[in-house]
Formats: C-alpha cells, structure tokens, sequence
C-alpha cells in the first residue's frame, strides 16, 4: 500500500519517465531487430553466389573504415547498427597475429586523429580477448596518450589477464605503478588512469576472492579507493551486493560510504521505483544511519524532478512521509523539511511562503522542530526571503539550533 500510494502521488517522476522512454525505445529496438533478423535470415537461406562468397572474405579495407565508423556513430537507423554489427564481427574474426599486424599498419595510414584512434580502440579491444597479457606487455605504452581513449581499452585487459592469473596480473600492475607508469599527471594530483585499472583489477576479483579484492583496496591510497570500488562495482547486482556493501564499510570511511550507497541508489532510481530500493536496502541489511541517508537523497532527487514539471503538493508531501516513516522512522520531519527546501527549486518551485506554511502544519501536527530546522538548513539563503525565513526559525524551542539558523539568514 505505502509504495502504490507514492506510485499514485507521482513522486519517483524521473524513474517512472525514464522507464518510460526507455520501454518505448527497448520496444522500437526489439522490433527493428527482429525484422532485420528475418531479413538476414531470408538472405541466408538463398544460397550466396561465388561473388557474395569472395567479397565477404575480401581483405579489410582499413583505410574506410573509420570514415564508414564515424558515420554510423553519427546516425541510428538500423541499417547502420547492422554494419556496425558486420565490423565488430569482422575484427573479432581476425587472429591475434592479424590484429597486430593491422595495429602496426594503422599507424602508417594517413588518417585524421579521430578515425586512427577509433580504429586502434577497434582492433585493440578483440586484441584484450585474445591475449589480455601480451596486449598490455605490447600496448601499455599508449595510456599516455592525451585524450587517453586507450586507457579503458587497456583496463580491460587487465580485468581480463586478472580473470585468468591474478597474481601475475596484479605483480604487473604493482611494477608499473612502481616505475612511475600510473603517477597522476592531472592538476588535482589524481590519476584517473591508475583509478580505471584498479577498478578493473577489482572486478575480476570480487567474484571469485573477495578476502584479496579487500586486501587491493586495502593497500592502495584512501583517496583512491572509493573511486576505484565505483569504477568496478557499478554492475554488481543480487546476492552480491551484501558483500559488496560490507566491503564499502570495511575499507572506506564513513564519509565516502555515505556517497557510495547514495550512487547505487541514484543507479535505481534511473530504472525502478520505492519498491525497488525498500529491497536494495534490505538486500543489503542496511543500517539506520544509512538508510536514513539513502531515503533523503532519494527524496531529494524525486522532489526536484518533480518541481520542474508541476508544484509538489500536500499530497506528495503526505505520500513522501508514509515511504519514509516504513524505511527511516525518525527521519521523517526531517526529511519533509528537507524535501519542502527542495520544492522551492526548479520551475514549477514553490515560493518561500507556499513552503513555509506547509512546513507551519506539519510543525504543528507533530510539534516536532526537526521539520522546521530541516527546512531552514536545507533552504538556501541566497534566493532571499530571509525576513520571512528568521520569523519562522522563531517557533524552534531548541535555543542552539534557533540561533544557528538566524544567523543564517542574517
């Protein structure tokens, strides 16, 4: 009932839009490939000329095919996705000797940067199937690139080469970042390439080690380790996620674990609902500090997305309270105050006084000045209204906190 009620209130409105858009498009996909199927099939069941035959097994002609590449990134109909299609089939065809052969030659050709470096990031990425260890022994030098479109390519290697021999795979990685090979060259001091590769080191052994993926994050830089756990733990889902969560709370700080929960949620919003993140947070036996951080950002997210199609109103509100009391009891007037601060943004906001006077019943209702504190702390300044603002902070009890927030709006 809490969650058809939140349902009815439309209060996930960008989950419920994205599912949406996406359920349209998945359809119009699925029904464009099956009449490209039946099309491929009906072509394969007439028996294919000697000339069909010999042009199918023509040698590459790698000099188009980054033009032909370019224009189907840059267009959508089906008939480019099948090319596409026919191209990667193609390059995965080819041998490990041939792929380096054509890597060799690439280099040669005179072709725009963008098309030579689509092209190598094509024949490299069957090259990390085929032999993830000497793709790295031979290529690693190109993550230096600038524009460093070769780096995620070669990361794969490394979750690939880790799949098949970890110790060998991390002793590697060890080596390189101890020559040098991984020292962040960016202005803020961080390596993003040594951040994909970790990444990619711990998702090949999560699955199947979890005491050595813990002892990975455990030995790298702190200031690493979250952005090394998002980079490959993105796409963990069911029975793995509790052990993933325990892992955010072993290795991280609480800081960082707060932003890590809060991003697979925001993963969840994107494609379900309320009833979708009630069992993430069970799966993952969540505890009261986390989901009560977890319930007010998603809270937050949905209340926004809602102010910039219509006002939220005393029934959104009302639904947002009963979903939040069943996942964070005690967290509610806090959270409402928040949500309401979070209402006077987008461009269907609420003005201060149409917050404010909701704010005002559900004080009180329950008498209970966290749903005016929540407000007034989350409410910025800036927008104005601060006259209106110190009156109401006046109807706090709680002497510290009344003051805290006059000063905010001084």
């Amino acid at each position: 009932p809490v969650v058809a009620l939140i349902l009815v209130a439309g209060w996930i409105g960008s989950g419920r839009r994205s599912i949406s858009l996406l359920e349209e498009k998945s359809a119009l996909l699925k029904q464009a490939l099956a009449a490209r199927a039946s099309s491929l099939g009906a072509e394969a069941a007439v028996p294919k000329s000697a000339d069909q035959l010999g042009k199918e097994k023509e040698p590459i002609d790698w000099k188009k095919i980054p033009a032909q590449m370019e224009e189907i990134r840059a267009n959508s109909d089906m008939g480019d996705f099948a090319s596409y299609v026919r191209f990667k089939k193609k390059f995965t065809a080819l041998s490990k000797e041939e792929l380096i052969s054509a890597l060799e030659e690439s280099a040669t050709l005179d072709l725009p940067d963008e098309s030579l470096r689509l092209l190598q990031q094509m024949l490299l990425r069957p090259l990390c199937d085929k032999d993830p260890e000497d793709t790295l022994h031979r290529y690693f030098g190109r993550i230096d690139d600038q524009r460093g479109e070769l780096n995620g390519v070669l990361s794969g290697a490394m979750k690939n080469w880790a799949g098949k021999d970890p110790a060998a795979a991390t002793a590697w990685f060890d080596q390189q970042i101890a020559a040098g090979k991984f020292d962040a060259k960016s202005l803020d001091g961080e390596s993003y390439t040594r951040i994909q590769f970790e990444g990619q080191l711990f998702k090949a052994l999560f699955p199947t080690d979890l005491a050595a993926a813990a002892s990975r994050l455990k030995s790298i830089p702190e200031d690493y380790r979250a952005k090394s756990l998002q980079n490959g733990g993105s796409s963990i889902e069911g029975k793995d996620q509790l052990a993933y969560a325990n892992l955010i709370r072993t290795v991280l700080p609480a800081k960082d674990q707060a932003e890590m929960f809060t991003d697979h949620i925001t993963y969840r919003l994107d494609g379900g609902g309320p009833n979708e993140i009630t069992e993430y947070l069970d799966r993952i036996k969540a505890t009261s500090a986390e989901r009560a951080i977890c319930v007010e950002h998603v809270v937050k997210s949905n209340i926004e997305d809602l102010s910039r199609n219509r006002k939220v109103t005393r029934e959104d509100l009302d639904a947002v309270r009963e979903w939040t009391a069943s996942q964070a009891p005690g967290t509610t007037d806090k959270v409402t105050g928040v949500a309401l601060a979070n209402s006077t943004q987008g461009t269907q906001k609420l003005e201060f006084s149409e917050a404010a006077a909701l704010a005002t019943q559900y004080y009180e209702a329950s008498g209970n000045d966290e749903v005016l504190t929540g407000f007034l702390m989350a409410y910025n300044p800036d927008k104005g209204s601060k006259e209106e603002a110190r009156v109401l902070a006046q109807k706090i009890s709680d002497v510290k906190k009344r003051e805290e927030i006059l000063n905010r709006f001084k």
